[in-house]
């Protein structure tokens, strides 16, 4: 039986050391002054017990996982290709991306969990232990695991490394969570379908066993990512990490034959337009839908309350920009629900800016209606910025900063800087192209500009205020984690 350790970490000044999951933590001083919405964390003296819960990022690269530290996750998650279900989009199927990645986080005194989920064919269980042996020896805080042959060989391989049980091993409820502790899992992941009572009930049924909920990101149509449809469609598996998101390509109705059992109504999918599909529907609805996104940060004091001890950002294939935007945002909501504030309402305008499929808070709440769903469109229904460059490096001599351009925005837009010390808006009044000539616009991908900005730091990420449609940044992630 594996020992649980405490959750995540936390670099509060002295005079006493703080770990999060299951101490007090002490005053610490008040963060100065920052425009906009998003704040510092404040940490103030609470009562003993109360858990800080962790918060988990996603990371696909280097600059995600660095990103995500800077903006305030206690840990990231990232997977090899051949075991986890990313097989695509992930730097880390290099061994030496893995170690720099390893020893970054626990330089910076962070956890680095290791994904291990897919459900493997014979084929992959003959190879897993050999093949992630020189893994393990890069000491990963954990492995996240679903299948129930691999974890027996990972326990009898790995005895000391703990063992994260994956969401996709579909947990529901406090029966299932006893048993996976009494093979020596320290966590699990719990099933996205669970309500707030539901996972209250698992806390009190097996209080030994740490919680981690999904709080935000891409929700699968199939339970909690067990899908088949891409493999139907495309002969890509997404239980083996080769999901193509089948569940939200471009479909419409076509009228078929009368049958008995009434009328029968063909899918045609947008690039399949001679491959119509009958699709049956009964008592509970049809299943290719495309989901809204899970954004249940309205939440976080409740589910803290309730003792969960890790909230998960779903997101690997995404961007640095989307990770800063979901860290700076959780770590403050979990913040001021450890120090008893009320949730600022200002962070879920944060989240809007970020390219998103409409908003959901998922299952948490029972009995939604059919908003949660959206039928209507594929494309993101961000309104509010657009991410439109990422800052390089500063001239100390003109103090001007270099930036990489990712959408277009020119002379008088306002800006919103996005910085792990705190966001501020600015008007932009001047730029020039890299010949050091003034320019209007920054016209888009591809090109570098020179701007004037107040940075706090050497990196920041840079959106423009806009009530244009974002465009789907990796919104084809599926939420198979």
């Amino acid at each position: 039986m594996l020992a649980t350790d405490p959750v995540g970490y936390s670099s509060l000044p002295d005079p006493q050391p703080v770990m999060r999951g299951s101490t007090q933590v002490q005053q610490a001083p008040e963060p100065r002054n920052i425009t906009n919405q998003a704040r510092l964390p404040v940490f103030t003296k609470i009562a003993p017990m109360t858990k800080i819960p962790e918060l988990l990022a996603p990371a696909g690269s280097l600059s995600m996982l660095r990103t995500a530290f800077d903006f305030g996750a206690d840990a990231i998650y990232a997977g090899q290709p051949r075991y986890s279900l990313r097989v695509r989009n992930n730097d880390f199927g290099k061994m030496e991306t893995l170690k720099e990645g390893i020893d970054t986080a626990h330089t910076l005194g962070k956890k680095f969990y290791l994904v291990s989920n897919l459900l493997p064919h014979g084929g992959k269980t003959r190879t897993y232990i050999k093949d992630m042996d020189p893994v393990i020896a890069l000491k990963p805080d954990a492995i996240i695991m679903s299948d129930p042959g691999l974890i027996m060989m990972a326990r009898e391989a790995w005895p000391d490394m703990p063992i994260h049980l994956s969401v996709q091993a579909n947990t529901v409820n406090g029966a299932a969570a006893k048993f996976w502790r009494s093979v020596g899992i320290s966590r699990v992941i719990l099933s996205r379908e669970l309500s707030f009572h539901e996972i209250e009930e698992v806390r009190q049924d097996c209080p030994e066993m740490e919680l981690e909920v999904f709080v935000h990101g891409a929700l699968c149509i199939a339970y909690s990512g067990r899908c088949l449809l891409s493999g139907y469609m495309s002969h890509r598996d997404s239980n083996q990490g080769a999901c193509t998101n089948a569940c939200r390509w471009d479909y419409k109705v076509k009228p078929g034959q009368q049958a008995p059992s009434g009328d029968i109504v063909l899918l045609q999918e947008g690039r399949r337009p001679d491959d119509l599909m009958p699709m049956e529907e009964d008592e509970h609805g049809t299943y290719i839908m495309n989901s809204k996104d899970l954004r249940a940060i309205e939440h976080i004091d409740r589910l803290t309350k309730m003792g969960v001890d890790s909230f998960k950002i779903e997101g690997r294939t995404k961007s640095p920009y989307y990770v800063s935007r979901t860290c700076q945002s959780y770590r403050t909501a979990i913040d001021d629900a450890v120090a008893g504030r009320p949730m600022n309402m200002s962070l879920i305008g944060n989240l809007e800016g970020l390219a998103n499929r409409g908003y959901t808070d998922g299952f948490y709440e029972r009995h939604h209606d059919k908003e949660y769903q959206l039928y209507m469109r594929g494309h993101s229904l961000s309104g509010r910025s657009l991410y439109v460059a990422e800052t390089l490096e500063i001239d100390e001599a003109s103090g001007r900063v270099k930036v990489d351009v990712k959408n277009r925005f020119s002379i008088g837009d306002k800006l919103e800087i996005i910085e792990p010390e705190g966001n501020q808006d600015m008007v932009l009044d001047a730029m020039w192209n890299l010949k050091g000539e003034p320019i209007d616009v920054a016209p888009g991908s591809g090109h570098f500009v020179w701007i004037n900005l107040p940075l706090k730091s050497k990196h920041a990420f840079i959106a423009r205020y806009t009530n244009e449609p974002a465009p789907v940044e990796a919104a084809s992630s599926c939420s198979n984690c």
